[in-house]
């Protein structure tokens, strides 16, 4: 019951803050409501809770238990970034309200255990993050909301009809239509009809674009070049891992009827979503929009591994965890990056190590992780999958993911790298950096490494149970 508390606290903090004239305090209450969120959620994983709540219609289970610390943690770590940020731009009690409202939704459509509230949730913190993009001193940033709001609309379009598909196939083959997750399995015995097809399809195309998967990706490096830094974190690191565990859920269901259908439709989009996003690295100058593109690479990888099953299972758990903790450092410092140069061309910033240093070395760092180099969570979870790949027989695939990975790495490194070295551009003297200002990324490092160089038995034996779900109900 317990579990209540990761969206009554962010729900009691919002009216908390809306009601009153919180001021200055407003970033504290989001930091304190965030800090309370990351507690409750590591407790539940530790000490598992999977009593069901609410007649069933939301459950702490596995895959919650895994989810909801990382999303919360890296809540905190972007509440910490705000807070930090009040001296230079305080942020309105309009959008702490927005923020808290959104991880409340994050945390409700984690443990829904109903596809449709699921679906609501993850659609609630859409409208939330759409109203948190538009800054009023960026003109652009009004279109780039809009534009994230009309291919969400979309997407949300596609998951409903497909819902319509798959709960008209469950009337057809006699059973109740239900998207209730336990008595889904039930519901789907036997062969798969036309019905269901058409419904998986439908659903794996609309969660891919709330993903940024091809083909309707183009809202996302718009979105994330104009939304503010922790704006953009929150996109990337908490709803794209909300968004993702939607797409788990499905896949768990559907895996047994459809699983060749689905390692199609995955396999495609998300070789699809790498190409495109590799020929975007190459030709862009702006660290903020490479980094975006960068992500819509990632889900690609992600796509491919989940489609491959069972061999890749425990390797795409090990990229997505790895990816969160990458996003969130690398959007955290690409803010703190453009706050301090007013520009995000990448040929007009030089020398980043000395002008600042931590950021510096978080951008190195952060880098490395991004391109899959060891010791990262990120290198063993590729790994993983370009085996599932040759196991497979997926050779072509294969074949294509490699030389694209290997064009997008060698495009990152020609661009980010010299950003960091070399001599500055300007001569200037800026603020000096304190690490306590930049703790929260530290700590996210030092989980990226753990998942890299040791995985706790717990969290290795919590992960296993997730990737065999992933296998299929």
């Amino acid at each position: 019951m317990t579990w209540l508390l990761l969206v009554g606290l962010p729900l009691a903090s919002a009216f908390a803050v809306w009601t009153t004239r919180a001021g200055a305090r407003a970033s504290t209450v989001l930091l304190v409501t965030a800090a309370m969120t990351s507690i409750v959620a590591i407790a539940h994983a530790v000490l598992p809770d999977e009593a069901p709540v609410l007649e069933g219609y939301l459950r702490g289970d596995a895959t919650v238990q895994l989810f909801a610390p990382v999303i919360n943690v890296i809540f905190a770590g972007i509440a910490v970034y705000v807070r930090a940020r009040v001296a230079v731009e305080l942020p309105t009690r309009r959008f702490v309200f927005l923020a808290l409202g959104f991880l409340a939704a994050s945390n409700f459509a984690l443990l829904s255990h109903h596809l449709l509230l699921m679906w609501l949730g993850i659609e609630v913190t859409t409208f939330a993050a759409a109203l948190m993009i538009v800054r009023a001193e960026v003109p652009t940033s009004r279109l780039a909301s809009w534009r994230y709001l009309l291919f969400s609309s979309v997407g949300l379009a596609l998951v409903v009809l497909g819902f319509s598909c798959l709960t008209r196939s469950m009337e057809l083959s006699g059973h109740a239509a239900t998207l209730l997750l336990d008595e889904m399995p039930a519901a789907v015995v036997g062969p798969a009809d036309a019905w269901r097809q058409l419904g998986v399809v439908l659903v794996l195309i609309g969660i891919g674009t709330k993903l940024g998967l091809a083909p309707m990706y183009s809202w996302l490096p718009e979105a994330y070049d104009e939304a503010p830094a922790p704006v953009t974190a929150m996109l990337g690191a908490v709803q794209f891992n909300v968004a993702l565990v939607f797409l788990f859920r499905v896949v768990h269901v559907y895996r047994p009827g459809s699983g060749e259908l689905i390692t199609g439709v995955l396999v495609t989009i998300g070789l699809a979503s790498v190409a495109v996003s590799t020929t975007s690295i190459v030709a862009t100058h702006n660290f903020k929009r490479l980094l975006a593109y960068a992500a819509i690479n990632h889900a690609g990888v992600i796509a491919i591994g989940l489609g491959l099953g069972a061999s890749a299972s425990f390797g795409v758990l090990l990229y997505v965890l790895s990816n969160a903790f990458i996003k969130a450092i690398l959007f955290l410092t690409a803010g703190k990056i453009e706050a301090h140069y007013g520009t995000k061309d990448t040929k007009s910033i030089a020398g980043l190590i000395k002008d600042l240093p931590f950021s510096g070395l978080f951008l190195m760092v952060g880098t490395f992780a991004l391109l899959g180099f060891p010791p990262f969570g990120s290198f063993l979870g590729e790994l993983l999958i370009l085996s599932a790949l040759v196991t497979s027989s997926q050779m072509f695939v294969f074949a294509a993911f490699c030389m694209l990975i290997t064009v997008s790495f060698v495009a990152t490194g020609r661009t980010i790298f010299p950003m960091i070295w070399g001599q500055p551009k300007q001569a200037r003297t800026w603020p000096r950096q304190r690490l306590t200002g930049a703790l929260h990324k530290l700590i996210f490092l030092v989980l990226l490494l753990v998942l890299g160089i040791y995985i706790p038995p717990q969290l290795n034996a919590l992960m296993m149970t997730v990737a065999h779900s992933l296998e299929g109900s």
